[in-house]
């Protein structure tokens, strides 16, 4: 039977688009949760939306839509992003999916019958915009808000408290029972200091809005945001409902982790285990608390422009270098700190130089030397493959401490010290001197084996990180399914192997000072952005004119790698479309498809020729893929 693994990112607020930092988190789960199928555990991924609360209501009301329509098309949007990812989750939780309020509604009657929550009233200073309340002396000048620095208003309610008080010494006692509960050891100690500062009881109801789950015994009370929002990593699960299987497979499994940025530490490692231990509900998740990434000049914020978005960023670079940026440059218990230059350095360094090339020198050599043909060799010939051989295990072994451990980034840097160590090994045998001694054929074919070698053990442990890149590779190197898998990390595991006949660059090198240009104006001055829906009119739709057309040619473009020049029988004429689809398809591959066109388009030059019109094509990261059609005629209508 499996062992089973259970890992949650925080429900994200609704508030605008997402950012690097909040797509780190679900970056780093979507990581840790695919090493742990690779190691064959039964895993399960939840990720999702926390919906409810006064801010949700204003925002809806200034745009004229309800709540719920707004949430909706957030989490549409969120969707998409995570998809653009390529982040595989289980489950996506709404909080105002009724599964969800449902559990939500239980839980506080639960909670409230057993005088865990009482009715009093409430105090205190009120920021809207991070959904908390302050006491006075916890404000910094004029009443505004420590930590986003935005005005607070004075606010005095009835509220439901939650006996925070009545569970302090109980969870001061399971922290220190546990010492791996709360990771890195630095939250810890910061959870603990404020625990003995002194816990007081928590307010968890709000009369001044409607937008939540109602209280079923007190209808004008709203449940509040912590009761709220943290029963998903439950009711997600089944909690409470007609089907416990997956609470019971999971949350009483082998392993629950939940991922949260350092912002909201205290809550999720105070709040919600004294939830837990007045539900009596087993606390079997451990908690890891990290970092931020922060510009040069300090948080990254909306108000200040300097927001780094991932879409443009997998727009232009593709997916995996981002991925192996934010997984790599954040620390284990630290910020991270975002910059052009790092960004552009890690594509060209770590991944062209270091890892690319190494790929394409080792297939060369193979191909170059034995027709791409390599066989176990029968001993080892120098001392540096002992070397090379104990460090493959060694790298294997700290990997997986690394990951167990969530320290992905340590993981990542311990991984390039093998690529770096491979790197050596070909310096060290010289490779190109054995192929001048036709004795020397074995000892020849030792070195490229143990590259190979090498390189298929990294391919197995990148499968979590680089999502493209280790296919490739697996690919040039011609390795079999089951020699790609956690058990087949064993030195030697290849009898034969026959690599593919020429090499592409897995990543290309970039041009730094084009590249990091690029990304500063992309970032630079930039206002919050705020996601709207935007509507055509059918009278829009009506101005574009879409036919059927046949491509009769199609060539490169002569002044640009991106672009594909056809010639497109369009019945009326034929006529000449640029289109940016030359890394999608070769311009053979392009002749004879019958595409649809827009043909109404005012022609304009791209690079020096002329464009009439325009081919339709479907996108998913860097790849288009053009709309075909099978029985119209070039001309006939598309409506």
């Amino acid at each position: 039977m499996k062992p089973t693994f259970y890992i949650t990112t925080p429900i994200y607020y609704p508030s605008g688009k997402l950012h690097i930092g909040n797509s780190y988190t679900t970056v780093l789960c979507d990581t840790i949760n695919r090493y742990k199928q690779l190691r064959g555990f039964d895993t399960r991924y939840l990720t999702g939306m926390d919906e409810h609360g006064q801010k949700i209501e204003t925002v809806s009301k200034e745009q004229n839509k309800s709540p719920q329509d707004h949430v909706d098309f957030l989490a549409s949007e969120t969707k998409k992003l995570w998809d653009l990812l390529d982040i595989k989750y289980d489950d996506f939780i709404r909080t105002t999916e009724p599964r969800h309020e449902q559990v939500v509604e239980q839980i506080f009657e639960q909670l409230l019958k057993q005088d865990d929550i009482y009715l009093g009233h409430y105090e205190g200073y009120y920021c809207m915009s991070d959904e908390a309340f302050f006491t006075e002396t916890q404000l910094d000048e004029g009443n505004l808000c420590p930590d986003c620095g935005r005005k607070t208003e004075l606010v005095k309610e009835e509220s439901y408290f939650l006996r925070l008080t009545k569970y302090q010494d109980r969870l001061l006692k399971f922290i220190d029972d546990n010492p791996d509960f709360i990771r890195p050891v630095t939250r810890k100690n910061e959870v603990v200091a404020f625990i003995k500062q002194g816990l007081i009881d928590l307010s968890v109801s709000r009369t001044s809005f409607t937008w939540g789950v109602k209280v079923k015994s007190n209808p004008k009370h709203v449940v509040y945001v912590w009761i709220d929002a943290l029963s998903n990593y439950i009711s997600a699960l089944g909690y409470k409902s007609d089907n416990t299987d997956l609470y019971e497979k999971y949350w009483n499994g082998d392993e629950v982790v939940h991922v949260v940025g350092k912002d909201i530490l205290r809550f999720h490692a105070i709040y919600w285990p004294i939830m837990l231990m007045a539900l009596d509900i087993p606390l079997n998740f451990k908690l890891y608390a990290h970092g931020w990434y922060v510009m040069k000049d300090g948080k990254m914020s909306k108000s200040k422009g300097n927001v780094v978005y991932p879409d443009p960023l997998i727009e232009k670079y593709g997916l995996d270098p981002l991925r192996y940026y934010l997984l790599k440059e954040l620390p284990y218990s630290g910020d991270g700190v975002f910059t052009p230059e790092n960004f552009i350095a890690r594509i060209n360094y770590d991944l062209a130089n270091d890892f690319g090339n190494l790929v394409n020198r080792t297939i060369s050599m193979t191909n170059k030397y034995f027709d791409g043909e390599l066989h176990k060799p029968s001993q080892n010939y120098f001392e540096f493959d002992k070397i090379l051989q104990d460090k493959i295990k060694d790298t294997v072994s700290v990997y997986t401490t690394e990951m167990d451990n969530l320290a992905v980034s340590k993981a990542i840097q311990n991984l390039w010290t093998l690529v770096s160590r491979t790197n050596k090994y070909i310096d060290e045998t010289c490779p190109w001197i054995l192929a001048k001694d036709d004795s020397k054929k074995e000892e020849l074919n030792s070195v490229l084996y143990h590259l190979v070698e090498s390189l298929r053990h990294i391919g197995i442990l990148l499968k979590p990180i680089l999502l493209d890149a280790s296919k490739e590779l697996f690919t040039q190197l011609n390795i079999p399914t089951d020699l790609q898998t956690w058990e087949s990390l064993e030195f030697g595991s290849i009898e034969n192997l026959k690599v593919i006949d020429k090499p592409t660059p897995i990543f290309p090198r970039l041009d730094k000072e084009e590249e990091e240009e690029y990304i500063k104006n992309m970032i630079s001055g930039k206002k919050e952005e705020v996601i709207e829906e935007v509507f055509a009119s059918i009278e829009d739709f009506d101005k574009l004119e879409f036919v059927v057309g046949e491509i009769l040619e199609c060539k490169k473009h002569p002044n640009a790698d991106k672009l594909l020049v056809s010639k497109i029988n369009t019945k009326d004429k034929v006529r000449q479309v640029v289109s940016g689809i030359a890394g999608s398809y070769t311009p053979e591959e392009m002749i004879g498809k019958k595409v649809i066109v827009v043909k109404n388009l005012k022609p304009v030059e791209l690079r020096g020729v002329l464009s009439e019109g325009m081919i339709l094509a479907g996108k998913r990261r860097k790849n288009y893929e053009v709309i075909e059609v099978s029985s119209l005629l070039p001309g006939d209508k598309v409506s």
